[in-house]
């Protein structure tokens, strides 16, 4: 019984909306059929029942009548039986009719449904059995009609509630689409459900819905793009003073606090190019300049200007230098992102490796933290615990570049340890 419940509860939980409410409104019309069928059915029954009772007894009265003028039972109409201590006479009702009792006996679901009346004439029983097949076979026909009338208003219910509840479930699968749209970036996404004019607040809950969310995207939009352009501003001013802090500690002279200062005058410039860059790639105003090229040549020299003790590995085949569509200059951003990553968080050796139209990035380090592989890449959030350890803005700089050169990156850990991080490119 349990399991039944749980395998209808699944099935609803699975139907839609519109389903579910043409659903509960059927079994709703089901419910009152079903109560109106008894009560009309128990009616009809008993109208029959008393029609047949009352003719049982007229004809009981008719038979003891001859009876007793002529001392001979007469069986009357044809299809009736009358007769004096009948063997097959019911039990309850020959001890009615020896207590002195005129009464009448009905049995509707016999395979041969009859009618008794009987009373007492003398020591004897006199009966009269009168057959209900043709008021049987009505009662089964009212029944059939019963249930078809039912039918088709249980139909009819389901029907109307899917059309009545089609629209609501438009309007709010038009409300979850517009919602996983501004959650996928698109920010000036908008329900702009119409609201009828003069209807007060609370009366269309829907149409509250559509406002709420319209409103929220609408705040998160602004806050976004504020936050953005604070980031490019703050980022714009500090170029030109880090540029001439950059300037004046090159003409120091060498020693050791000025490569201190030196190291962290170019830390703080990096950073401050990074984040410029994040927000061009935020402000979606970086246009690729795409072009076919060797993805096994291109990789190739991108590791060798890197200047990084990086192993390049070739898949080998015929498929080793394949054609792809991208930005050289972009890609090469890609893999110098996720290769300073590698080196930084990872460990020795690590491995660049073209495959087709697929570079792949390993380390033999401890992989992957599980919030990045369920999250993404979070600015400013590395994964170490320690300070000084990267700003988390080169594993963002690299998922943005892909998005605009229409590459996919990929993150995962291997099973023998070690973050595998594959920029997957479109063929020529």
């Amino acid at each position: 019984m349990r399991t039944l419940v749980q395998r209808t509860r699944a099935t609803l939980n699975s139907l839609g909306l519109r389903w579910k409410i043409a659903a509960l409104l059927a079994l709703g019309c089901a419910v009152v059929a079903v109560a109106i069928g008894i009560l009309v059915h128990q009616a009809r029954l008993e109208q029959v029942s008393a029609g047949a009772r009352s003719g049982a007894t007229a004809q009981l009265v008719r038979v003891r009548q001859l009876y007793e003028l002529t001392g001979q039972v007469d069986t009357g109409d044809e299809g009736m039986d009358a007769a004096l201590d009948a063997p097959d006479l019911p039990a309850s009702l020959r001890t009615a009719a020896l207590d002195g009792q005129r009464t009448t006996y009905l049995d509707m679901s016999a395979d041969k449904p009859a009618v008794w009346a009987a009373r007492p004439v003398g020591d004897h029983v006199l009966s009269v059995r009168e057959p209900l097949t043709e008021q049987a076979a009505e009662m089964a026909e009212f029944d059939r009609q019963l249930l078809a009338s039912g039918a088709v208003v249980v139909i009819l219910a389901a029907l109307g509630g899917a059309a009545l509840a089609s629209r609501l479930s438009r309007e709010l699968r038009t409300a979850a689409a517009t919602a996983r749209r501004i959650s996928g970036g698109e920010l000036d996404a908008r329900i702009d459900h119409p609201r009828p004019p003069g209807s007060r607040p609370g009366k269309d809950e829907v149409a509250e819905l559509a406002t709420a969310v319209d409103t929220m995207a609408a705040s998160l939009q602004q806050r976004i793009e504020a936050e953005q352009r604070f980031t490019a501003d703050v980022a714009h001013e500090l170029r030109t003073p880090l540029t001439g802090l950059y300037t004046a500690a090159e003409l120091l002279p060498q020693s050791r606090p000025t490569e201190l200062v030196r190291d962290r005058v170019l830390a703080l410039r990096t950073l401050t190019e990074d984040l410029l860059e994040v927000a061009r790639l935020d402000a979606e105003v970086e246009r690729p300049d795409l072009d076919a090229h060797p993805l096994g040549s291109l990789a190739e020299g991108i590791v060798q200007r890197s200047g990084c003790p990086v192993r390049f590995v070739a898949a080998g085949g015929p498929d080793d230098d394949a054609l792809v569509r991208t930005d050289a200059r972009r890609l090469e951003r890609i893999i110098a992102n996720l290769v300073a990553n590698a080196r930084r968080h990872g460990a020795d050796p690590v491995d660049v490796r073209v495959a087709g139209p697929v570079v792949t990035v390993s380390d033999h380090g401890p992989g992957f933290p599980e919030h990045l592989l369920r999250d993404g890449p979070q600015r400013f959030q590395t994964g170490t615990t320690e300070r000084g350890h990267g700003t988390g803005l080169g594993l963002t700089i690299a998922f943005g570049q892909a998005q605009v050169i229409g590459a996919r990156v990929e993150l995962r850990n291997a099973e023998s340890g070690g973050a595998v991080a594959e920029v997957h490119l479109p063929r020529v």
